[in-house]
């Protein structure tokens, strides 16, 4: 297996949807150092991302992630990727060796304005959306924790894009890997066009003695 050192770049288009999510529910995912970030009486904000990386990129791939909250520790700042599935093994093998996500491979079927993303023939999500007429060009960054062996990684990524909003509709089966979230529809929903990603590699910042 063989995969390109970080940082990556990865050149496409992808949907980000923000939803607010009960801590409760997000808490068994979520290492127990890491404290999460209340925006509302026992929610925090999470996220669905589905992407579609092509030409340009180091890997060409589909992938969809789950931010299941937004956390600190050490005052540094980020989301958790608690769920993350690609259509590709190397993007699997870097994304587990390299920043130490859960990466597991999926089909991922675009078709005129949804996709619909499925492991062993299991419907795992499906979002159906509009596409803007406009959007507004932005230079963003953003940091996610992770965790491999013993170590608490944090890395960061920087998007440049054109970005809108959409309408979306978002759909996940009870007997999906993370229904358990409950993840409802999303606040928002942003389609990223021409979007231009660099996501660098990790640093580490504590230890994981526990979950």
């Amino acid at each position: 297996m063989s995969y390109p050192q970080p940082p990556w770049t990865l050149k496409g288009d992808a949907f980000i949807s923000l939803q607010l999510l009960d801590i409760a529910r997000v808490r068994p995912f979520i290492p127990t150092k890491l404290n999460i970030i209340s925006v509302l009486p026992g929610k925090t904000i999470g996220g669905v991302y589905l992407s579609k990386y092509n030409t340009g990129s180091v890997l060409e791939y589909s992938e969809l992630i789950i931010i299941a909250g937004f956390l600190s520790y050490k005052g540094k700042l980020g989301g958790w990727v608690s769920h993350i599935y690609v259509d590709n093994p190397d993007s699997v093998a870097g994304g587990r060796e390299i920043w130490g996500l859960p990466k597991e491979l999926a089909d991922f079927t675009w078709i005129d304005n949804s996709v619909t993303v499925s492991q062993a023939n299991q419907v795992l999500c499906k979002l159906d959306y509009k596409r803007q007429s406009f959007g507004l060009p932005l230079k963003l960054s953003a940091s996610a924790f992770s965790c491999k062996s013993s170590n608490l990684l944090i890395f960061p990524a920087f998007v440049e894009s054109k970005l809108g909003l959409v309408s979306s509709k978002l759909d996940i089966p009870t007997t999906s890997p993370f229904a358990s979230l409950n993840i409802g529809q999303p606040i928002l929903t942003v389609h990223s066009d021409r979007l231009n990603l660099l996501v660098d590699a990790p640093t580490i910042v504590g230890q994981m003695d526990n979950r």
